[in-house]
């Protein structure tokens, strides 16, 4: 009899409609793979709708706050249902880019300059000399991210909106210029690493990421061979300190301008990195010889508990 998979997607996070994406993707794969598949678009009823259902496995298609920061994992741990991706330490973990960052720096990787700071005070004036950039503690897909450029003579005025949703504790970093560049770990194995490149020639915001067209992905990425091995150490490194699980995306931005410094940090660990089709991580597995069906069909048998 075929294993039986829940997709668990949706949520309410601000990446809600990524991850229906996402599921809807993994859920028709999973189902070309021979296994059952029931996916679960996730509400505050979930742990029953689970327990009624008792699937042999969760693969989790969830992004942001409460599929991704050990929330959904913490009640599959109850429920001993295997799941995929990390576990709850390494998700709450890696979903607060502030201590993410402190526990990446004690493992020798390097992160970019910054601090914590207060909305309000973000708002009322520069918190870093320009250029910055302030992002949401927790949040993914660049919600609530802003580059304050050089020559910006106030900060950004959404920070002050009453209807602001992304919290009052913002990470203010240096900004550092030159490329994105991303890479995944599968496992124990680091994979390729992937140039992004926003079309309109601006930064990786939310429509370069999900637009149709909206990003130009040069896999593999046009590096120096001892820096792009030594991306894909850092990766892996930092999969490990986090305690990640799985798969994982990290992000970097590498400052190899003429004039520029030289610098390769780590923005972040992705542990819920994004799941359709053209994503990402399923680039560079096709990239390393895996089908989209087979990546998933890999997710769903390293599924366990304890993770």
């Amino acid at each position: 009899m075929s294993k039986h998979v829940a997709v668990l997607m949706g949520g309410w996070s601000s990446e809600r409609e990524v991850s229906l994406r996402s599921g809807a993707a993994c859920a028709k794969a999973l189902a070309g793979e021979g296994y059952r598949v029931t996916q679960i678009d996730v509400d505050r009823d979930v742990a029953r709708k689970l327990a009624e259902l008792k699937p042999d496995a969760a693969f989790n298609a969830l992004h942001g706050p409460a599929g991704e920061d050990g929330s959904i994992q913490g009640v599959l741990e109850v429920l001993r249902i295997p799941y995929t991706h990390s576990g709850v330490l390494a998700s709450a973990l890696a979903m607060n880019k502030a201590m993410a960052k402190v526990v990446l720096a004690a493992a020798g990787v390097p992160v970019p300059k910054g601090r914590i700071v207060n909305r309000g005070d973000a708002a009322a004036a520069h918190v870093l000399e320009p250029p910055y950039v302030l992002k949401p503690i927790a949040e993914g897909s660049s919600y609530g991210v802003f580059i304050v450029g050089a020559d910006a003579a106030k900060p950004p005025a959404e920070l002050a909106d009453p209807a602001w949703k992304y919290g009052e504790s913002l990470l203010a970093e240096q900004f550092i210029a030159g490329r994105e560049l991303t890479c995944a770990v599968m496992g124990d194995r680091a994979l390729d690493v992937i140039d992004i490149r926003a079309a309109d020639g601006g930064w990786y915001d939310y429509n370069a990421k999900y637009a149709k067209g909206g990003s130009i992905h040069i896999l593999p990425a046009k590096l120096k061979g001892n820096i792009y091995q030594h991306i894909q150490e850092l990766s892996l490194t930092a999969h490990r300190a986090l305690g990640c699980r799985g798969v994982s995306r990290s992000d970097f931005r590498y400052d190899d301008r003429p004039d520029g410094t030289g610098e390769l940090v780590v923005l972040e660990v992705n542990t819920q990195p994004g799941m359709t089709e053209t994503s990402l991580v399923p680039e560079l597995a096709a990239y390393a010889g895996l089908s989209f069906g087979e990546l998933v069909r890999w997710m769903v048998e390293d599924a366990s508990c304890d993770r």
